[in-house]
This record gives structure tokens, sequence and C-alpha cells, in this order.
């Protein structure tokens, strides 16, 4: 499987050299062509990818981006503005979800290539005919699917925006092992697949929140081994009914945060926040009406992860989490949260400091 990925992505990326007009094929199957490394782009999602891949220097060509996705985590943001101050002087272009996108306002930065998550593509319908009127052309790039398929071209696409093919290259085929050696791990193990429910805890504890079904934290459990609770209610992202989590007994339940919540009792996680922290939080949400039933309670197996770390190329080392927590004995090398930090110090020029996942 690896070598068939890498051997279709080096026909698409290897034609091209800096400076050189490509046209390559994004996640849509959609042909584009642009001068890479781009000079003026809009990066509309997954900022950190971006800079990951394509260098901090990246950021230098980059004229526009839909912000708030960053500023949600207030204080992985703060770090990167601290060390690049440029960053805050970037226009923010709004966001699809909200309806508060401004094509206007993306046509006056007059970029070269605006880059778009699948779902905003999709959410953005006759705009995009908008902007590619304008003379700018549309990438689309999908983290969010968690597919080994969509994470690999996605990162070769963002590579070949910013001239860096060879670093997206090795980005990706880091990626590709990892997911390789858990997934050929599991399959010659052949263990039951234990039932698992994530939540993202903003709510707090008396209000049930988002849960997935195929992509994000769903994609990852399943990818992990485990058998998602949610999938055969939830196709993409929603809610359970509280009856419903509790029939099917999950013998794992992950709760994802950020560093800040408005609610006092969710989950807090993440850049500068201490792990005596993170578990007090975590251990608030066994007090859920009803919870001291489930498997997972009663076996103390809670666990909680960042929600930053999830729908990016540096989500192997949730997967990495996930998979030790159900079967901790199959994966007891594995150290997620070095692997985590690992990723930083290679690819990124900051280094977080916090808590990103636990279990109590």
């Amino acid at each position: 499987m690896l070598h068939k990925l890498f051997g279709l992505f080096a026909v698409i990326f290897s034609t091209y050299s800096v400076g050189q007009t490509v046209t390559i094929t994004d996640v849509l199957d959609r042909e584009v062509t642009f001068n890479s490394p781009a000079q003026r782009v809009i990066v509309g999602f997954y900022p950190e990818d971006y800079m990951a891949i394509g260098t901090e220097a990246a950021y230098d060509n980059v004229v526009g981006m839909a912000k708030y996705i960053w500023q949600a985590r207030s204080a992985n943001w703060e770090m990167y503005v601290n060390y690049r101050p440029s960053l805050n002087d970037i226009p923010a272009i709004g966001r699809v979800d909200t309806k508060t996108f401004s094509v206007e306002k993306v046509i006056s930065l007059n970029p070269d290539v605006i880059m778009l998550a699948d779902w905003q593509f999709k959410g953005l319908g006759s705009d995009i005919e908008r902007l590619e009127s304008a003379g700018i052309t549309v990438v689309v790039v999908d983290y969010n699917a968690q597919t080994v398929e969509r994470h690999v071209k996605s990162t070769q696409i963002i590579g070949a925006i910013t001239g860096q093919a060879d670093r997206a290259a090795q980005i990706a085929k880091e990626y590709q092992e990892n997911v390789e050696t858990i997934t050929q791990r599991l399959a010659a193990a052949k263990l039951p697949k234990p039932r698992i429910y994530t939540e993202f805890g903003a709510a707090g504890v008396n209000e049930i929140g988002y849960t997935f079904g195929k992509n994000m934290w769903g994609g990852i459990s399943t990818t992990a081994g485990g058998d998602n609770i949610s999938a055969p209610y939830v196709e993409w992202w929603g809610k359970l009914n509280p009856e419903q989590i509790l029939a099917a007994d999950p013998e794992l339940i992950v709760i994802t945060g950020y560093e800040t919540n408005s609610a006092e009792d969710a989950m807090l996680i993440g850049q500068g926040v201490d792990e005596a922290t993170v578990k007090q939080r975590l251990a608030g949400f066994k007090q859920r009406v009803g919870w001291s039933t489930l498997s997972a309670v009663k076996n103390n197996r809670l666990y909680a992860a960042y929600h930053g770390a999830c729908r990016t190329i540096f989500d192997g080392a949730m997967l990495q989490f996930y998979a030790k927590a159900m079967y901790p004995k199959l994966f007891s090398d594995l150290d997620p949260a070095a692997s985590y930090q690992d990723f930083y110090k290679k690819y990124l020029p900051v280094q977080p400091q916090g808590t990103f996942m636990t279990s109590l």
C-alpha cells in the first residue's frame, strides 16, 4: 500500500521544480494549475499543517487566512504569535460554517491560490465560481476524513503549493508508516475490538457533546482497532441520545477538549494546562447521570485528548494514543506523548508545553 500510494504521487509531483508552473490533482480529483511555490496564498484551514509542511518561511507568502480555527486554540495561537508576531497581521477571511466567509475580502487580497478544506469547498457552493472567475486557483485538501490516502495526498499538495515536495514526501511517509505499524500489528494479533466512545467535552458534564462517526476521532478510533459506538448513529459528527451511550456500554471513553472553554466543568486540556487539572476535569465526567453503570467508568478507563491534535498530519500521535489505550500490552512500546512533541521538534519552530493526552 505504501509503495502504491507514493508511486502515484511521484508521478504527480516529481515533474516540477521551484518557480515553475505545476498541475496537480487535489483531493476531489480536480485538476488545478498554479506556480510553485505560490507567492500569494490564502490558508482556509489546517494552518499548522501548512507551516509544518511548507516551513515557517511559507507564511511569508500567506496574504489571508481563516484565523478562527487557530485562535480557537488560544494558547497555541499565542505561542506562535509570540514567536512570529506577523501572524497577527494576516487578514482574516471569515468562516464558511457561520456564513461570514467574505468572497469580496478574498478577491481584494489578490491571492494566486486559496487552499480550502473539503467541507469548506462544498459549503461555499457557487461562491467557488466567483473565486475562480477572479483568477484565483482553488485547491482542496482534507485531513478531516482521517484516511491515509487523504492525509498523504493533502500533505503532498501542501508541499506543491509551498515548493516543499521533498519535505512533504518525508512527512507523509512517516505518517503512512506509523499507520501501517499499528494496523499490521492489530491484524496479526486478532484481538476482540473494545467498544469505545469519544466526545468533544466543551459543553461540560451536564450536556452531552458532539461525537464522531466516520471522520476525525471516529476515524482514528476505528483505525486504532476500536468498535466506535457512535458509528451506527452518526455519519460525521453529532450527538448521541444519553440512552444510546448507556445501551452501548463503552469499555473506553475519550473526552476531548481545548485549552479554554466557557463551561466551568468542560474538558480542559492543551497548551499551558497541567496534568492535574486535566485529570480533575476528566474525573468530573464520571459523575454524569447513569454513567456509573458503564464498563469504562467501573474500570476507570477514561481518557482525555487534545482536540487540536486531530484532523492534522501530526495526529499520528493520537492514533498511537488510542491504540495503546485500547490494547495496552500490544502497544506497550509506544510513547504517544513523546511522538506528539517529536513532530514539533522536527518540523515546527515552537515547542508546546502542557498536557495533550492523559488518563485516569
